[in-house]
């Protein structure tokens, strides 16, 4: 009667193991689906909040591709075409729109030049947040107008023949077109309503779901949940990586050919802080699952050591 009561016992115990070791298996899954939904989301809704929709912080993102040769190309050609426009000397239209170009583009690599940039897109960034916020058929675009301003005061002074027939007037580079822009406005007021709150809220849980499980189960859930944690947080990563790629590539889809070089170099400065991102959750992550486990099992041996054969499967 002892053995078969033994017995009973035994099996009642591993049985509840088992099930105590299903529903573990089961919150961590769960945990894990959670993360990589609210990481890339979290991610996005506070870069919009701290970047997109900050001006200095616009500007400062932007400000190094005054030194861009795709930026400082693009520039070139916009002012030399515009200017041409207004030039006509036959025979010699050719020899002076080189001329005009060469030193259009000698002067995109001056301080002035970097200045004029972040004045534009000073002015810029306003223009950007509202047609993020706008109506429909909108396009993102920054005008070079005040680029083209000084572009042309120095040419001027340092006078360069024709540079006194350089219009100054509206000229864009489209960033996002028309019709992407409108599938990323709804997106976009979502992000800036949730602002940072759901980054804070995703810590907060991370904190409470690892100090119930310590508490409830100690330090061998506490582990669980750590390396549930870490993978999540690894695919979360992972997914905002492939966002962003998507999101580039169908972005620049309708940016216009002679811009596209220009816009790609904008959205990667802006994104660059995301790019950041994902490293970091990627490699806190990484720490976090390898830890974990490591942990755990290194935890499961010194226990095993210390109970001998006899409790090894208790």
């Amino acid at each position: 009667m002892r053995n078969s009561s033994s017995a009973t016992s035994t099996t009642s115990t591993a049985s509840t193991a088992s099930g105590i070791s299903a529903v573990s298996a089961a919150l961590s899954a769960a945990l894990i689906v959670l993360l990589a939904v609210l990481v890339p989301f979290s991610a996005l809704s506070a870069w919009v909040d701290l970047e997109i929709d900050d001006t200095d912080r616009y500007v400062a993102a932007v400000s190094p591709l005054s030194s861009d040769p795709a930026v400082q190309s693009t520039v070139t050609d916009l002012i030399t075409d515009e200017a041409m426009e207004q030039i006509d000397l036959g025979p010699l239209q050719d020899t002076v729109r080189d001329f005009l170009h060469e030193t259009v583009r000698s002067f995109t690599t001056t301080e002035a030049f970097a200045n004029a940039w972040d004045t534009a897109n000073r002015t810029a960034h306003e223009a950007v947040t509202a047609a993020l916020d706008g109506d429909s058929g909108e396009a993102v675009t920054i005008d070079l107008a005040p680029v083209i301003q000084q572009v042309k005061q120095d040419l001027v002074s340092q006078g360069v023949p024709f540079a006194d027939q350089i219009p100054v007037q509206r000229t864009e580079i489209t960033v996002i077109g028309a019709d992407r822009a409108d599938t990323l406005r709804d997106t976009f007021h979502w992000l800036r309503y949730c602002s940072i709150w759901p980054a804070i809220a995703t810590l907060v849980m991370l904190v409470l779901v690892v100090g119930i499980a310590t508490v409830r189960g100690g330090l061998r859930a506490a582990l669980t949940a750590t390396a549930a944690v870490g993978a999540g947080f690894v695919l979360g990563a992972i997914v905002l990586r492939i966002l962003m790629a998507v999101g580039r590539s169908r972005a620049l889809d309708e940016v216009p050919a002679n811009d596209r070089d220009a816009a790609a170099a904008v959205i990667d400065a802006l994104t660059a802080s995301l790019r950041t991102t994902v490293w970091v959750v990627l490699v806190v992550g990484v720490v976090l699952l390898v830890g974990a486990v490591v942990a755990r099992v290194l935890l499961g041996r010194r226990r095993a050591r210390r109970g001998g054969p006899s409790r090894r499967f208790t």
